[in-house]
C-alpha cells in the first residue's frame, strides 16, 4: 500500500473538521477526489503532504510511518502536491524554479538536481519559455510550471488541488492530457477537482467526502450513479457537473 490515512483526525478548537479518516492507496492508482465545499479535501492533503497536523491517527507512506514528519520531509519522502492558485517565484524564470524544487524537494544535488529541473520543464511543455520569468507567463502555462516544480522533486505521490481551476475547456484538455501522462510514467496521482467530468474521463477511482467524511468510493461510473452522492451534490455549485458525468 503507497499511501494509507489511519484514523487521522483535524479539529480547530471544538471544530472537528476531519474525524478520523481512513483511506488507502495503492501505487499505481488515479484517484479523484470530490465534495461539497467545506466537505475538508484540501484539508486531507494537507494532512497527507504534511502542511496541517495530524491531531489524530497516523500517515503512512509505503508502510512508514511519517505522521511526524513535516512538509518537506514528506516531500522528500516522495509525496508531491500542487496548489489550486500557482505561487511560483516570480522573479525567477521557469527553469530556476524548477530547479529550486529539485534541489530542495528530491534527493537530488548539483548537476543531478539540474537534469531533473531540465526534464521536469520538457515534460511540462514549457521548453520553449523555460528562460523566460514566471510572474510572465500566461495561467495555463503557470499550471504547466505547478505540475513541473512538483514533478521535479520526484514524486511517487502525486496531489492535485484543483490545478485546472480557471482554465477554459481547451486549456484544460491540454492540461489533462498532461496529467494522464505523468500518471502512466508511474506517478500516483489523488486530484481534487469541482470540474468532475475531467475525473470522471481520467481517474479508475472516485473518492467523495462530505463532512470530512467518506461517503462513497468505487469506480467512477457507480459513484456517479449513488444517491447519496447525488443528494450530497443536489442544490451544490457542481450539482451539474455530477448530472452531467452521470449520463
Amino acid at each position: 500500500m503507497l499511501l494509507e490515512l489511519r484514523d487521522a483526525t483535524k479539529r480547530y478548537g471544538d471544530m472537528v473538521i476531519i474525524p478520523k479518516l481512513s483511506l488507502s492507496v495503492e501505487e499505481g492508482e488515479f484517484i479523484g477526489v470530490i465534495g461539497p465545499n467545506g466537505a475538508g479535501k484540501s484539508t486531507m492533503f494537507g494532512l497527507i503532504s504534511g502542511s496541517t497536523r495530524c491531531d489524530g491517527g497516523s500517515v503512512f507512506l509505503d508502510g512508514m510511518d511519517v505522521t511526524t514528519l513535516d512538509a518537506a520531509q514528506r516531500c522528500r519522502a516522495g509525496i508531491g502536491r500542487t496548489f489550486q492558485i500557482p505561487q511560483p517565484f516570480e522573479g525567477m524564470t521557469a527553469y530556476e524554479n524548477a530547479l529550486v524544487a529539485a534541489s530542495f524537494g528530491s534527493s537530488g544535488n548539483g548537476s543531478a538536481a539540474q537534469a531533473l529541473a531540465v526534464d521536469a520543464i520538457e515534460r511540462c511543455g514549457l521548453a520553449p519559455v523555460a528562460d523566460k520569468l514566471a510572474g510572465t507567463l500566461t495561467l495555463l502555462q503557470r499550471k504547466r510550471l505547478e505540475l513541473a516544480r512538483a514533478i521535479a522533486t520526484q514524486p511517487r505521490l502525486l496531489l492535485l488541488d484543483e490545478v485546472a481551476g480557471g482554465l477554459t475547456d481547451g486549456e484544460m484538455q491540454q492540461l489533462l492530457q498532461l496529467i494522464v501522462t505523468i500518471h502512466q510514467s508511474g506517478v500516483t496521482i489523488l486530484w481534487i477537482e469541482h470540474l468532475v467530468h475531467a475525473l470522471v474521463s481520467a481517474a479508475d477511482r472516485l473518492v467523495v467526502l462530505a463532512s470530512g467524511a467518506v461517503i462513497c468510493d468505487g469506480d467512477p461510473g457507480s459513484v456517479m450513479g449513488d444517491q447519496t452522492v447525488r443528494d450530497t451534490y443536489l442544490g451544490s455549485d457542481i450539482g451539474e457537473e455530477v448530472d452531467h458525468a452521470a449520463h
